[in-house]
């Protein structure tokens, strides 16, 4: 009786807590069967949760895989510019950069996209909802943090730090920064060795970055897709 499942409405102090337990037991699933293996019955059980309480909160198994994703972002993205500590903007981006990719390059971060990558032919609207959270949130979070930057350093007065293009050079950063440590994540390199590598990386991104930002005005760019 001890571990007999609870059904119907908990109380409203502990709503939020089942609701965590539920996204934390479904991101172990999914890491373990991948989005076609888990089963959202295997999931109650993790989440010593039933299933009408699940599907109370997440009506699908590809809402419940989005709202895992959307967690992870919102995790991964809560950025601002107190985190970038240094005295200059080449130490206050390296550490922003450096911030970035030790939560991008964690076993839960890399397995649950590889879940949603290999998912995406035969749930393209899913795919792309993740592919949106992927991109959208995180160039947010960053053109946040740039435009607290540019307001107390010199680098305000470059082009690509002007408000209207906070967007579009977070988004440039991003790639330059995150893109060629993920893709080699994504392909299997081992996460340790590269963690190792975030440093070095991260000094010459950033070096190249500000050296485009500070002497060539930023091109027009069409929407991402």
């Amino acid at each position: 009786m001890r571990n007999a499942v609870r059904y119907g409405r908990p109380p409203r102090g502990l709503a939020g807590q089942v609701e965590e337990r539920i996204l934390d037991a479904a991101g172990r699933v999914f890491l373990e069967r991948g989005f076609r293996g888990a089963s959202v019955d295997e999931i109650a059980e993790a989440a010593s949760a039933g299933k009408p309480t699940i599907y109370a909160r997440f009506p699908s198994k590809q809402a419940l895989f989005a709202a895992v994703i959307e967690r992870l972002v919102r995790r991964n993205t809560s950025l601002d510019a107190f985190s970038c500590v240094g005295s200059s903007i080449e130490q206050r981006l390296d550490a922003l950069a450096a911030l970035i990719l030790t939560r991008v390059l964690t076993p839960e971060t890399i397995g649950l996209i590889r879940v949603a990558v290999a998912e995406a032919r035969r749930f393209p609207d899913l795919a792309t909802s993740v592919s949106c959270m992927g991109r959208e949130r995180p160039t947010a979070a960053v053109a946040r943090v740039f435009g607290e930057l540019a307001a107390a350093d010199d680098i305000g007065a470059a082009s690509a730090f002007a408000t209207d293009r906070l967007s579009e050079t977070a988004r440039r950063f991003l790639d330059l920064v995150v893109l060629p440590m993920l893709m080699r994540a994504l392909f299997g390199e081992d996460l340790a060795v590269l963690r190792a590598g975030i440093g070095p990386h991260v000094k010459q991104t950033v070096a190249f970055f500000l050296a485009a930002c500070r002497h060539a005005p930023l091109a027009p760019h069409g929407p991402s897709t």
